[in-house]
């Protein structure tokens, strides 16, 4: 596996700046736009619904974990083999501080992103943090013929959902500017009342932050 990703380049503030050589901020250049990052248990259909609603609002779509096995070079279950479960928050410790200065996104995290507190911090100050809040039972609907997830390779994966929903959740709540229960709701009614209670700022055509 290649080492820990490196943060990408930020200015002293902690975001990707419009700076000339000088560190002045460059004539005509547009303000950065804040990400728009999604939080949930797996399953939650942050994949799913981060495409869509960067796809609504003309942003760059990014997947955390995917960025994890790009930048590693190997999927995410020989990171948990090799590293284990510390040594895999390690990686996506320093990935989302990378993505988190990345204006003009919307980011996919894993569902354990939310356990270090430097993630919640990072998050929380650099984005706009979006809770999919999803049920235990709905969960199991939609993960019960998983065979991929680490965290789920379990002689009770039922109840390990079970577990992993009421630890995570007050985190979940703690980072989150915006809590939106998926449930059943079609995608595209979802991504619009999304997009209806986004600040101003982060809506099509809305003053940029």
């Amino acid at each position: 596996m290649t080492p820990e990703p490196e943060p990408d380049d930020a200015d002293a503030t902690g975001a990707p700046g419009n700076a000339g050589p000088d560190g002045a901020a460059v004539a005509g250049s547009a303000p950065p736009r804040r990400p728009i990052v999604l939080v949930g248990m797996m399953g939650s259909g942050k994949s799913t619904v981060g495409r869509r609603l960067a796809a609504q609002l003309g942003r760059e779509f990014v997947d955390a974990d995917k960025e994890i096995e790009s930048r590693c070079g190997v999927p995410i279950t020989t990171i948990f083999e090799l590293e284990g479960e510390e040594g895999f928050r390690r990686r996506e410790a320093a990935v989302l501080d990378a993505l988190s200065c990345r204006p003009g996104i919307v980011l996919a995290t894993g569902g354990g992103a939310v356990l270090l507190a430097e993630n919640r911090e990072r998050l929380h100050a650099r984005g706009f943090v979006i809770f999919l809040r999803t049920g235990a039972a709905e969960l199991w609907q939609r993960l019960k013929r998983d065979r991929v997830r680490p965290l789920l390779r379990t002689d009770n994966p039922r109840q390990r959902i079970v577990d992993l929903l009421a630890a995570r959740e007050p985190l979940y709540r703690e980072v989150a500017h915006l809590t939106v229960t998926s449930g059943r709701l079609p995608i595209d009614a979802l991504v619009a009342d999304i997009i209806g209670r986004l600040p101003d700022d982060l809506r099509p055509g809305g003053l940029h932050r």
